[in-house]
């Protein structure tokens, strides 16, 4: 005969107090080790970009000089000035183009598309595998297109529309993020009151996803700015303000490549370097400025 001994009830209770205790300590040493990883991969990352600063501001600061601001670029002032138009330039060209139809786009796959079409996910997977496509590869699309096959030879205009090409998928993703992230109360009150389709996505919709939007145009004006290669095949390297949009013109990144590659003036490619990077924090600060001032409205 088997005799099955049966644990007592505070016996039972006692076990089941232990194993949740374990079960509590394991959680806890689990969360203590994600935690650990999350700010050591922090600290990491604003080290980096720290120093990173400071490399550039300590090489560059020193440089910095009011020849380098000439109007005219020669080979005596290696003036930046010209560069900076022209980044100027080509930054709002390619953002007057490439935000209406990234915006646009994204609110007829959120807004107007049925979910689970084939095309729009066919749409999406062709714009994120566009997002990892290395920058010379649209430059050489850009230069057998643009220069070479509409004959517009080494212009603004070629460069400003290679880079909406390349900016065009990062500012459609984040717009549809930044739609969809908007509460469907919002679209429902608004049908409730009366408003049309078009009415609620203009005046309601869209400008509660405003700040996400003006994030995707805030990266995409980190790469405009900072677009090398795809701009020497296609606006060229002319250290000169051209008379039009189908003149040949250098950026401040392609100014600062140019002068680093000679070797003559490495000085002032670090002058160039701070000038730059004073453009994309004064660009990241108005742009946040601006999103919060829509937001509080």
């Amino acid at each position: 005969m088997r005799i099955i001994l049966r644990p007592s009830g505070e016996a039972a209770a006692e076990q089941r107090f232990a194993g949740r205790r374990s079960g509590m300590n394991k959680s806890k040493l689990q969360s203590v080790i994600l935690r650990t990883l999350v700010y050591t991969a922090a600290f990491i990352t604003f080290g980096v970009l720290i120093c990173l600063i400071a490399y550039i501001l300590i090489k560059g600061i020193p440089n910095l000089s009011l020849d380098l601001f000439s109007f005219e670029y020669n080979s005596e002032n290696v003036s930046l000035f010209p560069a900076l138009i022209n980044t100027v330039v080509m930054t709002a060209l390619s953002l007057v183009i490439a935000v209406p139809l990234g915006v646009f786009s994204a609110i007829y796959l959120v807004e107007y598309a049925k979910r689970g079409n084939k095309i729009v996910g066919l749409i999406r997977l062709t714009a994120e595998t566009l997002s990892g496509i290395p920058s010379i590869v649209y430059g050489l699309f850009g230069f057998l297109l643009f220069v070479t096959a509409f004959s517009w030879g080494y212009s603004l205009l070629a460069g400003a529309f290679t880079l909406v090409i390349m900016i065009l998928p990062v500012i459609m993703r984040t717009t549809e993020e930044a739609l969809k992230a908007v509460p469907d109360t919002f679209r429902e009150g608004s049908f409730g009151l009366g408003a049309g389709k078009l009415r609620t996505v203009f005046k309601i919709v869209l400008p509660s996803a405003v700040p996400g939007i003006l994030a995707g145009v805030v990266l995409s004006v980190g790469r405009i700015v900072g677009e090398t290669a795809a701009l020497i095949y296609t606006a060229g390297t002319v250290a000169q303000i051209p008379s039009g949009l189908f003149g040949s013109g250098r950026t401040l990144a392609v100014h600062m490549y140019a002068l680093w590659s000679e070797g003559l003036n490495t000085n002032q490619s670090y002058a160039t370097a701070v000038v730059l990077l004073i453009i994309v924090v004064i660009l990241n600060a108005a742009s946040s400025a601006l999103a919060k001032k829509i937001s509080s409205k």
